[in-house]
């Protein structure tokens, strides 16, 4: 019998791997979990909360790695996606208490793409922001493939060409292919993404704020920047659309802080029907909140429920999985007028446009 799958809470990346990391998953979203006491101090930026990917796998609660849990009924899982044998979804929590490099995607159909890589389009959904933090989205007027080039040569500051958008908690935005982004310093976010099954999302950094590293992923004059890429990410740059106010305000949206305690409520924010107020053609993001039972929409593919506060309690013809804040689970798509009782509850649910 299908069910919702309980994953792991802690399929953390690497300091190395996330020099910008903060305290907050761990510190405040995952404090009530019982993880291990020296992750409560520990610089981490990225827990990966669903992930088909061989980079970080995700495993169930029982140990299992989810693609092999799938992989004994594809069609009951993912619906449409069964072809693919495995979900487009990838879905992350972030936190970055430093500036994150400016970086870009290339579309999935970039003829210089290698045969096992893909773009990768995102979306993140604020969960938390310092005062005057925020996110550079987009290029600034004036900002050309030459002054840009100009400023990398003399190795300038990058985020004099970008816009800055200050951000509030229930902000949300979708990165489309081409577009030059990064995530500013004091921002905690959950981070739903379209990454082709099999392949690997390509991401290209223009600049790292001229930072330098040591071996463990710590600040070090002495050390080594990042690697750039400078050219391809120059050469992906969607220059008209990047720079165009009109279509960057149409990448957005603000729903305001959730209201755990208000009666339970589902707000579509971005996917490719009309009741969004993000149009995508990638993912399906909505914000479950409130307390009291709502019916979840059924979906194709493989749907992300992640906790952020409170309780969500999943019900159907399996029983019930009780979900609390800061886990997340797999719902399959086979399982349809799927029942949630939410309890002071902030809750994202995700999935991919197959």
């Amino acid at each position: 019998m299908l069910s919702p799958l309980l994953l792991s809470p802690d399929n953390f990346t690497p300091a190395s791997r996330t020099p910008w990391g903060g305290r907050r998953i761990v510190g405040r979203y995952k404090a009530g979990l019982g993880l291990r006491a020296e992750l409560a101090t520990a610089a981490i930026g990225e827990s990966w909360e669903l992930s088909f990917g061989p980079e970080l796998p995700s495993r169930t609660q029982d140990g299992r790695l989810l693609c092999e849990v799938v992989s004994s009924d594809p069609t009951g899982y993912l619906g449409v996606e069964a072809e693919r044998g495995s979900s487009a979804l990838l879905v992350k929590w972030l936190d970055a208490a430093d500036d994150l490099s400016v970086q870009i995607h290339p579309a999935a159909d970039d003829p210089k793409l290698a045969s096992d890589e893909t773009g990768k389009p995102e979306s993140w959904y604020v969960l938390d922001a310092e005062p005057n933090a925020g996110i550079y989205l987009g290029l600034r007027p004036g900002s050309t493939h030459a002054r840009m080039r100009a400023v990398l040569d003399a190795q300038g500051d990058v985020s004099t060409l970008l816009e800055f958008v200050p951000v509030q908690p229930g902000d949300f935005f979708a990165l489309e292919p081409g577009m030059p982004h990064a995530i500013g310093r004091g921002v905690t976010l959950l981070e739903p993404q379209f990454v082709t099954p099999g392949k690997k999302g390509v991401t290209l950094r223009y600049w790292d704020w001229n930072r330098r590293y040591n071996s463990a992923g710590k600040l070090d004059p002495q050390g080594s920047p990042r690697a750039l890429q400078i050219d391809r990410a120059l050469e992906v740059t969607d220059w008209q659309r990047a720079g165009d106010p009109v279509w960057l305000a149409q990448q957005r949206c603000s729903l305001g802080p959730a209201q755990p305690q208000a009666a339970a409520l589902l707000q579509a924010i971005c996917g490719p029907g009309a009741d969004a107020k993000v149009s995508s053609r990638y993912l399906r993001v909505a914000r479950v909140a409130g307390t009291g039972e709502l019916q979840l929409p059924d979906q194709q593919t493989l749907r992300a429920l992640t906790v952020v506060s409170g309780v969500a309690t999943l019900r159907g013809s399996f029983g019930e999985l009780r979900v609390v804040a800061g886990r997340s689970a797999a719902i399959p798509a086979g399982l349809l007028g799927l029942q949630c009782q939410l309890d002071a509850a902030h809750a994202l649910l995700s999935s991919a446009v197959a």
